[in-house]
């Protein structure tokens, strides 16, 4: 199984975020990988759960493809969530959420949709078989979030 690296963050969140995909967040804080590092949710027009998917979905992002070298990186990540607890501890209020997150590597990738281009529709191709072998060549995580909501509620 394949380890990533936890992000780094010294009070530029929103910055990084901003950078890497051209979003406005009202956040401040760190990643979440921790309580103690956990991400700030000033405010948000999307629903909650909405918008703690979307900055999952980035730090995935940036932790599987756009800070590993070219050939190590991952594409098609999807994240679906599967536990969700709200924690109080003293007068702050947290979201501790946990995703699985599937990836496969580019190149792999890559490959897989050519082949499918490729094949679709010809005689000899075995599309079970095809999407039997992706599914095997996919990564799969779990990983967890927190995220302080105090000023949300």
């Amino acid at each position: 199984m394949s380890t990533f690296t936890q992000l780094q963050c010294d009070n530029d969140l929103k910055q990084i975020i901003k950078a890497a995909f051209d979003t406005d967040l009202d956040i401040k804080g760190a990643w979440g990988y921790t309580q103690e590092t956990a991400t700030t949710i000033l405010s948000s027009s999307a629903p909650l759960t909405q918008f703690e998917h979307m900055f999952a979905s980035m730090r995935a992002y940036i932790e599987m493809n756009m800070t590993l070298p070219e050939e190590g990186r991952y594409g098609s990540i999807n994240l679906n969530e599967v536990a969700r607890e709200q924690i109080t501890i003293g007068n702050l209020l947290y979201d501790k959420v946990s995703y699985e997150v599937s990836a496969m590597n580019e190149k792999v990738y890559a490959s897989f949709i050519a082949a499918y281009k490729e094949g679709y529709g010809t005689e000899g191709f075995d599309m079970i078989e095809h999407f039997e072998k992706r599914k095997e060549a996919t990564l799969k995580r779990k990983v967890t979030h927190w995220f302080e909501i105090s000023t949300l509620s």
